[in-house]
């Protein structure tokens, strides 16, 4: 394992792709423990070899396609209609609008690069500071992974041999909780700076707006009613979603052509390629870490320290939070899930909610500096600093660790859902 860690920490000051540095490490041990170089390209074609993971690329798809066919535009108009009437208005429907598209692209990134631009634009038109709008856009883009469909969630029960149905459906709460609260701190700051806010709207606007918006919103509740009714899989579903869109997008608002569908598939293979990549390559560190025991060794050094499943995941939201600050998600996802998800499962921690900490831990950790991937994007979308949309951020990130805390403390607000709809 030193040996490893060695070859990790050179290959990343050296600058190479984050999996590449992965893989490099893995290669060294194997090398040193005279394993076969077979058992490289074995274990790497094998996390590659995955029904489950098919439906990263579809719903990834889906949300490329979505930006296209103006539905994003649509999502957002309608959620200024509901909310835009309250005190900083636009803050509020920038939230709203993230919890709408979240149903359908499940990518934080996704939304802060595709809702945000849209997003920014309107607010800063009205008056809005560019700093508020940016650290909104960040602050309500973590939604998208938590609320289904969701591309961690779905590698997460793929690494961790999760129901991923499950996960999606321990999201529903908690993503309306960190709506709600993000809702609530706006409030308070909109007060402060006395925002502005829209007149309210008659029944006529709202009507008219949701009609433009309908179909578009109709998307999570066909996927849910599909995969939770028996009639096709997650990864089915995205599929499903993904015909949606274009239908979507060609014959209801004709925003979206055939001409626009290469250029839209090359970016979903370049980013599924990302995923991918890091996937194979951890999880081939994965069963390098399984070799020389170290989960074993970890779990029981963690279950000595934290002997009551509270303790334990207390601790591992400082884990999380900490390491969320210095990695992507998904690479710290397929990282440590083989480390702190068999501790958790001993002592009794119900693998749903595990799940569902552990991602929201990561999601928070993208709008964390200095490897806040979405503050990158939120910060070209705003074309302001890095550092200043961090600053604008931080307050944001108070609301969100309360939810989490909450999450914690309290399993049903996570395990009611699926409880109630998985096991009839």
């Amino acid at each position: 394992m030193l040996s490893i860690l060695a070859v990790w920490f050179v290959a990343i000051f050296l600058g190479p792709p984050l999996w590449l540095a992965m893989s490099l490490a893995g290669w060294a041990f194997l090398v040193l423990a005279g394993i076969p170089d077979l058992a490289l390209a074995q274990r790497i074609a094998k996390a590659a070899d995955s029904f489950p993971l098919l439906a990263a690329p579809l719903f990834i798809l889906m949300g490329n396609v979505m930006n296209t066919a103006g539905i994003t535009r649509r999502i957002f108009r309608f959620a200024t209609v509901c909310v835009g009437w309250m005190r900083g208005g636009l803050c509020h429907a920038n939230i709203v609008a993230s919890v709408f598209f979240a149903g359908t692209s499940g990518s934080a990134v996704a939304d802060a690069g595709g809702l945000g631009t849209l997003e920014i634009k309107a607010m800063t038109d009205e008056g809005y500071s560019v700093d508020i709008a940016a650290a909104v856009t960040a602050s309500s883009a973590t939604i998208g992974p938590i609320i289904p469909p969701s591309l961690p969630m779905i590698v997460y029960g793929v690494s961790a041999e999760t129901s991923i149905g499950g996960l999606f459906l321990a999201g529903v709460v908690p993503g309306v909780l960190m709506a709600g609260a993000l809702m609530l701190m706006v409030r308070a700051i909109a007060r402060k700076l006395d925002l502005p806010r829209h007149p309210f709207p008659g029944l006529r606007d709202l009507w008219r707006a949701f009609l433009d918006a309908f179909w578009a919103l109709m998307t999570p509740v066909i996927l849910f009613a599909g995969l939770f009714g028996g009639v096709f899989t997650p990864t089915e579903a995205a599929g499903v979603a993904v015909a949606y869109a274009i239908v979507l997008g060609l014959f209801i608002y004709r925003d979206f052509r055939l001409a626009d569908l290469p250029r839209i598939i090359l970016d979903t293979v370049e980013t599924t390629g990302v995923v991918l990549a890091l996937v194979m390559s951890a999880a081939l560190l994965a069963y390098c870490l399984a070799l020389s025991q170290v989960p074993q060794a970890a779990g029981a050094y963690l279950t000595s320290l934290a002997a009551s499943p509270v303790v334990f995941l207390l601790l591992v939201n400082v884990i999380l939070l900490v390491v969320g600050c210095f990695m992507e998600g998904l690479a710290a996802m397929l990282i440590l899930i083989p480390i702190l998800v068999p501790v958790a499962l001993k002592l009794g921690v119900d693998p749903i909610q595990f799940g569902l900490i552990f991602v929201l831990n990561l999601m928070i950790g993208t709008i964390t500096p200095p490897v806040g991937i979405v503050l990158y994007v939120t910060a070209k979308v705003a074309n302001i600093s890095f550092e200043r949309v961090t600053r604008a951020t931080m307050p944001f990130l108070a609301p969100l660790l309360v939810v989490l805390l909450l999450v914690t403390l309290f399993p049903p607000l996570s395990t009611w859902l699926p409880e109630l709809l998985l096991t009839r």
